[in-house]
């Protein structure tokens, strides 16, 4: 967590403005690939839990939709909104009401489908799912208030999310926060999903906070290096601290990798540039076989040809143009494969013609996985 302590603060101070009542903007984290993202937002989940917040925790995986995702977690929220309470609650009401969700939706869910009586009819089940989801929210929303604790949704790989589901669940939020529902949304994904939000619905600006999250600052990349090391009652020195920022570009997953690395390499205390250096090679197989590999492996072999071209071109960003003219193609007939991209979380647009990838140092990797090109 260090060099995100403001990050915390700031969506903990909005949670307890939500329970209590108060205006907040929903929160979403945006960054690359290994600036800790999922992380933070386990961390804030936790946190939340431990402050009596009532949390769905939801990631987003490829190709699922939005309705399949929600409906087993918020049944989990219903029922612990639900629990030692004998009189019909609104989160017995919810829980009929996503019954009929799961029926109007034609989804899989036995326990909800045996629950249907619980239902009125005319709620959540219209199959329109910008409509329903406003009813469900809503309604959840009210139960989460009738436990005088607000509820929070934490949504990881958000870009997933197919743009008009994406729609539906801004529209619901927005239209929680114009009742007063003490229901909130902390979600992350890569930077594409400003863009994604914005093209989805024009007032996502207003409804959330975005926060771009980034390698960290040389203060906390260094603390994240030397205080986990001084809690085993070792060292490190200075040099070696510099040499491990050097090759992370302070990015957490690889200080994390090369940290380890480093401490298995060293036969004593402190850990010096010598251990770094014997560390390296086994730093990028690690990093190779598991972060970077299980990304490439996805590929067709278009793709792995495009982005081995932008990795002949550096580190980033490039201009489409400049990537189809190293291929020897227009740039138009690329589009798909750019789609493509996208579309698997590979590549993000951070500018108009602009292309660049999700992974930082990824164009290293690409020139070790295919070195002739």
């Amino acid at each position: 967590m260090a060099g995100r302590e403001a990050i915390i603060e700031g969506i903990a101070i909005a949670l307890d403005r939500i329970r209590a009542g108060r205006q907040a903007q929903s929160r979403i984290l945006t960054g690359l690939r290994g600036v800790g993202k999922t992380v933070l937002l386990n961390e804030m989940r936790r946190a939340a839990e431990g402050e009596g917040f009532a949390c769905v925790p939801i990631e987003a995986p490829e190709g699922q939709s939005l309705p399949a995702m929600l409906v087993p977690a918020l049944r989990t929220a219903l029922l612990k909104l639900d629990r030692g309470q004998a009189a019909m609650t609104l989160a017995k009401r919810g829980l009929g009401a996503l019954a009929r969700f799961v029926k109007a939706f034609k989804l899989s869910y036995g326990e909800l489908e045996a629950s249907l009586d619980l239902g009125e009819i005319g709620i959540a089940d219209n199959g329109d799912l910008e409509a329903d989801l406003i009813d469900l929210v809503d309604l959840v929303g009210r139960a989460a208030g009738e436990r005088e604790t607000a509820l929070v949704l934490f949504i990881d790989e958000l870009q997933y999310v197919a743009e008009r589901e994406l729609a539906a669940l801004i529209t619901a939020l927005h239209r929680a926060r114009q009742n007063d529902r003490p229901i909130t949304l902390v979600g992350a994904g890569l930077p594409q999903l400003v863009g994604q939000m914005g093209r989805a619905k024009s007032y996502a600006e207003r409804l959330f906070l975005f926060t771009g999250i980034g390698p960290l600052d040389a203060t906390a990349a260094t603390a994240a290096l030397v205080h986990p090391i001084e809690a085993e009652e070792c060292s490190i020195t200075p040099d070696a601290v510099t040499r491990i920022l050097e090759v992370t570009e302070n990015y957490p997953y690889f200080l994390q990798e090369w940290g380890k690395q480093s401490w298995d390499a060293a036969a004593q205390c402190p850990i010096t540039t010598s251990d770094v250096d014997i560390a390296h090679p086994a730093a990028i197989a690690a990093l190779d076989d598991s972060f970077f590999r299980v990304r490439f492996d996805r590929l067709t072999p278009s793709e792995k040809r495009y982005l081995r071209a932008m990795a002949d071109l550096g580190p980033g960003p490039y201009s489409s143009t400049a990537v189809a003219d190293h291929l020897q193609r227009k740039a138009s007939s690329f589009g798909p494969v750019r789609a493509s991209l996208v579309a698997k979380g590979m590549i993000y647009t951070p500018g108009y013609g602009q292309t660049a990838f999700t992974v930082p140092l990824f164009d290293a990797f690409m020139r070790r996985a295919m070195p002739q090109g």
